[in-house]
């Protein structure tokens, strides 16, 4: 169950774009979120007429990154994180895991929608030991990030650079490609990061609603082959198993046999 909405401030409401289904509210609605609207309910029913596998993946995406977290927290001792391109709160935020397990964590989130900053304000809580900021500011703007949560994050220090579904908003994938290097390129050494997008070349049914959904409108997302998301981590040393369909990455016990679907995602460290 979501958290309730916050009340945007009256500038916040003038951005917000009612009309016009958006990502991050279409993910939320997905993920069983109430923060969105009815054009955003309309745009994820008609997708998952075409491909219910849809809500698959956008759970295991989240199942994905709360275990790299986990892994970066308990045995990698890494204490910073800097998440680009959040989203909106739901379950299982990237402090709630890396607090939960070391209270003294810090996290920086970065997103550029107006619902998510009012989210943000209101509901991204952290704990005494540790600091958790939000910045608003767009991916495709590296350089300000960087200098914006450097106010938050000491990066002298080990830090974790989350890419969680964003990418594939970047319609030029070598200009995708700089955002990573740029932004990696500010953490030291012992660094890592974590990137998972929707793969293409995997189920066409999928490829076949996401083509749909970028046809109506709303902002595009750019479905990526395999071959192009491993690339995002060139010069780094992969942990175990590599880039691989979410669902495949140190799936829990119990969890049983892993399906392929088409979200791949991969951790790596900076040398």
């Amino acid at each position: 169950m979501s958290d309730p909405v916050p009340t945007p401030e009256p500038a916040e409401q003038q951005k917000i774009d009612t009309s016009v289904p958006h990502s991050a509210r279409i993910w939320n609605y997905w993920l069983g979120g109430k923060d969105n609207y009815p054009v955003d309910e309309a745009a994820g029913d008609a997708y998952t007429e075409v491909f219910p596998g849809i809500v698959t993946i956008a759970r295991s995406s989240r199942g994905f990154l709360r275990r790299n977290i986990a892994y970066l927290v308990s045995e990698a001792g890494i204490r910073q994180f800097l998440d680009v391109g959040t989203g909106l709160p739901t379950a299982q935020n990237t402090h709630q895991v890396a607090q939960g397990l070391a209270p003294e964590a810090r996290i920086v989130y970065v997103d550029n929608d107006p619902m998510v900053l009012a989210h943000a304000r209101a509901l991204l809580y952290s704990t005494a030991e540790g600091a958790t900021a939000y910045i608003d500011a767009n991916v495709t703007d590296p350089d300000r990030i960087l200098e914006v949560a450097a106010e938050t994050l000491d990066f002298g220090r080990p830090t974790a650079l989350i890419l969680s579904n964003i990418l594939g908003h970047v319609a030029d994938y070598e200009q995708a490609r700089s955002i990573v290097t740029r932004l990696m390129a500010a953490l030291p050494s012992g660094s890592y990061l974590s990137i998972n997008d929707g793969s293409r070349g995997i189920d066409p049914v999928f490829e076949q609603a996401q083509d749909a959904y970028n046809n109506s409108g709303a902002v595009p997302y750019n479905l990526r082959s395999i071959d192009e998301i491993t690339a995002y981590f060139d010069g780094l040393e992969f942990v175990e198993p590599g880039v691989v369909s979410v669902t495949e990455w140190r799936p829990e016990a119990g969890s049983g046999v892993p399906a392929v679907i088409a979200e791949h995602g991969g951790l790596a460290r900076k040398p």
